[in-house]
């Protein structure tokens, strides 16, 4: 397969003005924008994630903290489920 070259971009953009006009590639450019912004943003918290040290619950309790965090719903009572159908 050959290289991208300037006549070939232009014949896409041309094909894609074609397809969404002129009032929808602003809003098609800034949709693109936000999601690569997204997608950045998440690569630095993965990236984050993986360069902080790793706990063990070892190192948990040493620190203070018990080894296994509780439970987020224990002092919730379980609700009845909705009938739908009386």
């Amino acid at each position: 397969m050959g290289e991208i070259g300037f006549e070939k971009i232009l014949l896409i953009l041309l094909i894609v003005l074609l397809l969404f006009g002129a009032k929808r590639l602003p809003e098609f450019g800034r949709s693109l924008g936000k999601g690569i912004r997204e997608f950045k943003g998440s690569l630095g918290g993965v990236r984050d994630a993986i360069n902080e040290p790793s706990t063990t619950p070892q190192d948990r309790v040493a620190e203070g903290r018990p080894a296994t965090p509780p439970p987020a719903a224990a002092d919730e009572p379980a609700k009845e489920p909705r009938r739908l159908i009386s």
